[in-house]
């Protein structure tokens, strides 16, 4: 380089990116919610396209929301933004729907830059994220579909937590060579418990099961007879009596939990009505109250069937990349809703699984593809207001796919 240069200043220039960006909300606040805390972000931009952010920290207790709902107010901000974070996100929303229209983003659209990543900054993010319409929001029905969702969903706690201690019970009579389960459709009904309760009463004592058999047993008494030749030991009573005792009690628990459902949804009778024209909903009222507890009763907040599907996580993803198919995996997304529709399409195929083969009735794919027209099927029925036609009775089985052959046709 000659003597007479020099290579610039470069300490004096300040090197700026705008990045231009439509805004669709010009007051509007993002949250970023924790356990103990809550990071609010309120961005406000004026009518040269300027937007100035307002932050400021809350608690989750009640005061402390009050005070985020006065905060919102004060700056007339009535658009709210934050991420379904576990059940925290729960009592903020109780709060805020009242004055604010509170949008729940799902976190996985909502991730901000790793390594830069604040409790301020996430509230920053996703009131940008917010304010340029780039978040979808999650549907959430409305107070009374909550609390019935919550007591449906806490009944199918019970059931399961009743289904482990079944089992456990079921372990006991096992190891004790008590093959009550091979002679009795049901473990649990009233003839075996009979002789299971007689066998802890009276440990190691030889007895005749014909009085405590009841007429209607198919399997024979000296069948019966045999099976219950097997010793307990004092350990394994001890465990069976504790089981039999839990389930006695999950039983008076869940009766009483549906007593509360069933006030619930006094509401809702034609509702639940039209559901159960749908095949698989008309055995037992519990699970079309289960699909109204999931997807409500106003299918207007659903723009199209394909929404709904994706809402039940019954559709595939798409992950393509140069013309490769890397994943149709279905999503994780209804994980109470895609188990319902799946038990609910096969339910009507189990009575007449003699008519059918295993890999027709009980293929992965095919559960998933009835799961998916079940729910577009029952939603549509909510959403017009009319019955379902008798379904016929032939059913029939093609190229491994259930198909239901209903006169609905008119309806598509």
């Amino acid at each position: 380089m000659p003597d007479d240069q020099s290579l610039p200043n470069l300490s004096n220039l300040s090197w700026e990116v705008y990045v231009a960006f439509k805004i669709f909300r010009k007051n509007c606040c993002g949250l970023d919610v924790h356990k103990t805390w809550i990071y609010a972000c309120m961005g406000i931009t004026d009518t040269n396209g300027r937007t100035e952010y307002k932050q400021a920290r809350f608690s989750s207790f009640t005061k402390g929301l009050q005070k985020l709902a006065d905060w919102l107010a004060k700056y007339d901000c009535n658009d709210v933004c934050m991420e379904s974070t576990g059940k925290f996100w729960i009592p903020v929303f109780n709060i805020l729907e009242k004055t604010c229209w509170v949008t729940l983003a799902y976190p996985k659209y909502t991730k901000p830059q790793k390594g830069n990543k604040t409790d301020h900054k996430d509230a920053k993010w996703i009131c940008d994220l917010y304010m340029c319409d780039m978040v979808n929001p999650s549907f959430i029905p409305p107070p009374d579909i909550r609390q019935l969702r919550d007591l449906m969903r806490y009944r199918s706690k019970l059931t399961n937590i009743m289904t482990s201690e079944k089992n456990r019970a079921l372990n006991c009579l096992t190891v004790s060579n008590l093959k009550l389960d091979d002679v009795f459709s049901d473990v649990f009904g009233k003839s075996s418990r009979s002789v299971i309760r007689y066998i802890l009463e009276h440990p190691g004592e030889t007895f005749q099961v014909a009085p405590f058999i009841d007429r209607r047993c198919k399997h024979p008494v000296e069948e019966i007879q045999a099976v219950i030749d097997g010793t307990i030991s004092h350990q394994q009573a001890v465990k069976l009596r504790e089981c039999l005792q839990h389930l006695d009690e999950l039983e008076v628990h869940k009766t009483n939990v549906e007593k509360e459902i069933l006030c619930l949804v006094q509401q809702y009778p034609y509702q639940l009505e039209l559901l159960q024209t749908v095949p698989g909903f008309s055995g037992n009222i519990m699970t079309a109250i289960a699909l109204i507890s999931e997807i409500g009763a106003d299918m207007s907040v659903f723009p199209s069937a394909k929404h709904l599907i994706s809402w039940a996580g019954c559709c595939p993803r798409n992950d393509q990349s140069s013309k490769k198919v890397k994943s149709t995996r279905i999503s994780r997304a209804g994980v109470y809703l895609k188990p319902l529709l799946v038990q609910v399409a096969i339910q009507p195929f189990t009575a007449n699984a003699d008519k059918l083969s295993a890999a027709g009735a009980l293929e992965i794919r095919c559960q998933i593809c009835d799961g998916r027209f079940l729910s577009m099927w029952a939603a549509l029925f909510i959403f017009l207001g009319c019955p379902l036609p008798p379904c016929p009775k032939n059913l029939h089985v093609h190229n491994g796919r259930i198909v239901i052959l209903a006169s609905v046709a008119w309806i598509f």
